[in-house]
């Protein structure tokens, strides 16, 4: 037994052969300079000090200071692309690389013509299954909903409480425009909350659940605010679990994505606390709804490692933590990526290179408070967790699903292509030297990374961002305005300025062309290009070659387009949003319908089909698009929370592009 153990910790587990139980957090659009330990070493300015005071994530914190901190970790630029990337252990651009909309279908393609992951991939839950372990997830899925098999059900989780798309509105779930970044085919009249477990699924009927009506409660945890539901399901898992069997615990947080939105109470707190540090008050509403929510996040994470610990778990439980991308800098994304140079959308290292730990009982003692430099892609996460639950990670569905695929002339669908990283954190050695696709536009080679074409939001930030200068930015039409090719409408691209040339302008757009080059290692704020050095004329030669191989083996198929067939399935389900394609047998029976609610919803379908008919469909369009320009001119999406002589002083913070 002694030689056993022995080997084990020769190969950088620990001695302990049980599996151990995992929470994976994942965090949605968590900027880099939102996370306290990135504010530690930022300087004595007073600016500096400032952002330490708003940034108050004490559980975090403390779990990285027990854990180790994954400084290089890297993820895909958008949310449905990375968690893709997380469930099927295939880098982004070889599963997902875009948002589609969870409407979307390809008719002529049933494996991969819809959004999120391909039909027949096989998730990391299913894989975990096999090895034993119990599965929830709770929150967030963004990885595909049309047919039973793209729902969390589908890809092996035995329970799950949550919304299937981008976002929804975190009092009303609804998919309001400011949540999603879309008009979707069913006029955003739709909820997103669904759960299924062994008796049920469907969607959530619950009616505090589904109510504003706690909106204005003074309260810390109204009982309809979307993230309490999220917590009390995730406390609620932990409690009933069986520790005879290992747990995977997905916590999928909807923080601290748009709508910014937060119970009062938590505004009151963030505002103490900074006080409390020695800070003045918060001079701009969204940064302060954005410290708020990443704390109540923070706070939400310190109750469930709490209920690890009271359940005698937490000392076999590896914590994984990562955000899907970078924060969003654009208005009303309110993030800071400080000092790291861009945002979600692009392939700057605040874009990509994302909030990251390990932590839990599960980590050796030798190995906790480290820093862990090595390169990890999100997608390693699905090989770590297999060779740590002694399964492997060939997707052998995939495999079977090719032939056919071959047969008809259809896309084919990739392998797996994670690496297993928990021997490599633990020995602290980088387990990807070679080049590593992050996008269609960008490539890793260490310590040098490649960026081509247009990039939107390829801004510096300063120390307390967003703030009185970004309102009158805005204001004056200079921006940041969203990412352009995120915002539609039936699936079609809104323009968010009168001219390309504008909207380019306005959401702080550089092209790269044919290739910036940065040392990331050297530069990792990314100042320098190198491009035009001629000592890096043959790397950068090589890292476009490089990319010009990858893109080569870029997975995009056709997925089709917003399909009216799913608003009338979820007007079936109280007009929430869920499979459509094949998913007659997926539902629980719904309860019966007055006769006011039957003609409310016969009227609302008829609505929608004939606005998505060929004939309506393309004028309306027109005229949304024309609408949605002028209204996103006119915007006001943020507060200066000071008077404007005052706001002058806002100006060292002002961005550089």
């Amino acid at each position: 037994m002694a030689s056993f153990a022995f080997a084990l910790m020769t190969l950088g587990f620990p001695a302990v052969a049980e599996k151990p139980h995992v929470l994976f957090i994942l965090a949605d659009d968590y900027g880099w300079g939102n996370m306290g330990v990135h504010r530690r070493d930022a300087g004595s300015s007073p600016e500096e000090i400032q952002g330490q005071a708003e940034v108050q994530t004490p559980n975090i914190d403390a779990l990285i200071d027990a854990g180790v901190l994954l400084d290089r970790h890297y993820t895909y630029k958008i949310c449905s692309p990375t968690r893709s990337s997380i469930q099927s252990g295939r880098l982004a651009v070889h599963v997902n690389p875009i948002n589609s909309a969870v409407t979307s279908q390809n008719y002529d393609d049933p494996v991969s013509g819809y959004a999120g992951i391909p039909r027949n991939m096989t998730g990391i839950a299913e894989k975990l299954r096999d090895a034993g372990y119990r599965t929830h997830l709770v929150g967030k899925w963004d990885a595909g909903m049309a047919t039973p098999e793209h729902t969390p059900k589908g890809r092996g989780y035995e329970t799950w409480y949550g919304y299937y798309q981008h976002a929804n509105d975190y009092w009303h779930k609804s998919t309001v425009f400011f949540a999603t970044g879309e008009v979707d085919a069913c006029l955003n009249r739709m909820k997103d909350l669904s759960m299924h477990n062994s008796s049920y699924s469907g969607p959530v009927r619950n009616a505090t659940s589904l109510s504003a009506a706690c909106e204005e409660d003074e309260e810390s945890d109204p009982a309809c605010y979307e993230e309490y539901l999220f917590k009390e399901r995730v406390l609620e898992i932990i409690r009933n679990h069986d520790v005879s069997s290992p747990l995977f615990l997905f916590y999928s947080f909807h923080l601290i994505h748009t709508p910014l939105q937060v119970p009062k109470a938590w505004l009151h707190k963030i505002d103490d606390m900074v006080k409390a540090a020695g800070g003045k008050p918060f001079d701009d509403q969204n940064r302060r709804l954005y410290a708020a929510m990443t704390l109540y996040m923070d706070a939400a994470i310190g109750e469930a490692v709490e209920a690890l610990k009271k359940k005698d778990m937490y000392d076999n439980t590896l914590i994984i933590f990562t955000s899907d991308n970078g924060g969003p800098i654009y208005e009303p994304g309110a993030a800071s990526n400080h000092p790291l140079r861009g945002s979600k959308y692009n392939d700057w290292e605040g874009g990509v290179r994302t909030n990251a730990f390990v932590s839990g009982g599960f980590i050796p003692a030798e190995r906790r408070g480290k820093k862990f430099e090595g390169i990890v892609n999100v997608a390693d996460w699905y090989g770590t967790l297999t060779e740590l639950a002694g399964v492997d990670m060939e997707d052998k569905k995939a495999e079977a699903a090719n032939g056919w695929l071959k047969q008809k002339g259809l896309p084919l669908l990739h392998p797996v292509d994670s690496v297993p990283q928990w021997k490599n954190i633990i020995n602290d050695k980088n387990g990807r030297p070679d080049a590593m696709h992050l996008s269609s536009k960008a490539v890793l080679m260490w310590p040098y990374k490649l960026v081509t074409g247009k990039q939107p939001l390829s801004a510096w930030v300063g120390p307390n961002y967003p703030n009185c200068s970004t309102v009158k930015s805005i204001d004056d039409h200079n921006g940041p305005l969203p990412a352009p090719d995120d915002v539609k409408i039936f699936g079609e691209s809104m323009p968010l300025a009168p001219t390309p040339e504008e909207v380019d302008r306005q959401t702080w757009t550089i092209d790269c062309g044919a290739g910036c080059l940065v040392n990331v290692r050297d530069d990792p704020t990314e100042h320098v290009n190198l491009a035009a050095d001629p000592k890096y004329a043959s790397i950068l030669s090589k890292m476009q070659e490089t990319l010009k191989e990858m893109n080569k083996d870029l997975f995009n198929p056709d997925r089709g387009l917003d399909r009216v067939a799913a608003c009338d399935v979820a007007i079936e389900q109280d007009r929430t949003f869920g499979p459509f394609v094949h998913a007659e047998d997926f539902y629980s029976p719904a309860p019966e319908k007055d006769f006011g609610q039957r003609f409310r919803d016969q009227v609302l379908s008829m609505t929608l089909h004939t606005l998505n008919s060929d004939k309506v469909k393309e004028p309306f369009v027109s005229a949304l698009k024309k609408m949605g320009t002028k209204a996103f001119q006119n915007m006001n999406t943020d507060k200066c929370l000071v008077p404007s002589r005052e706001a002058v002083s806002e100006q060292y913070t002002q961005f550089t592009v």
